[in-house]
């Protein structure tokens, strides 16, 4: 994962724990705290998939087995079946191996190696302290709804987008792709569509 991605992703977890209003402040040090919750919560994530992918990978491991049984090993399924044997064991490897390595985004951003932690203190403080105007400016974009109106993950994915192009200089197309991309892992089929829908209006106008 690129820094800026992690960034934008630490971003939007950082924001669905801070409560969605105008009219509030934030010292560095509440930021910094919000900033390790979401990095737990986004590696406490990854585990939780790890742990599902494990558990669908011991189903398909048993249901191998269970046709082993049925068949016999002469069967003409053999050769498939030990074939993917052997890839599930790869796979279920590199999982282990993804498991322990987990660890290493925390180590590297409380080293300071990476300014990671700098990037989403700036996204964030961008973002609560121009929440109004920014919120305004996408309300333009909306096509007859309101910002307030979508779920608050559609909302934060909106604003991340907002400060990439008008405070970070990030290239439109770039947001846009990162914008979906966090759309398509944290909201749901709904909010992608109207997300794309806001992001190509918002592409248009920043580029006209």
């Amino acid at each position: 994962m690129h820094n800026r991605s992690l960034s934008r992703e630490l971003s939007l977890i950082s924001l669905g724990l801070i409560k969605d209003k105008g009219d509030f402040k934030l010292n560095k040090f509440q930021i910094e705290e919000i900033f390790e919750a979401a990095l737990d919560s986004l590696i406490n994530h990854c585990r939780e998939e790890l742990d599902l992918c494990e558990s669908e990978l011991e189903n398909a491991s048993q249901k191998i087995l269970d046709s082993e049984l049925q068949e016999g090993v002469d069967s003409s399924y053999s050769n498939v079946r030990d074939e993917l044997k052997k890839s599930l064991t790869k796979i279920e490897n590199v999982m282990n191996t993804l498991s322990v390595t987990l660890d290493f985004p925390k180590l590297i951003v409380s080293s300071g190696q990476i300014d990671i932690r700098e990037d989403v203190n700036h996204r964030i403080c961008n973002i609560i302290n121009n929440l109004k105007s920014i919120d305004s400016d996408i309300d333009q974009v909306m096509d007859g709804w309101r910002l307030k109106r979508l779920p608050r993950i559609d909302r934060d994915i909106l604003r991340l987008a907002y400060v990439d192009i008008n405070f970070l200089n990030t290239p439109v197309s770039v947001a846009c792709d990162e914008a979906v991309n966090l759309a398509n892992k944290y909201s749901d089929l709904k909010g992608r569509k109207f997300i794309n829908g806001v992001l190509r209006r918002l592409q248009t106008i920043s580029l006209s």
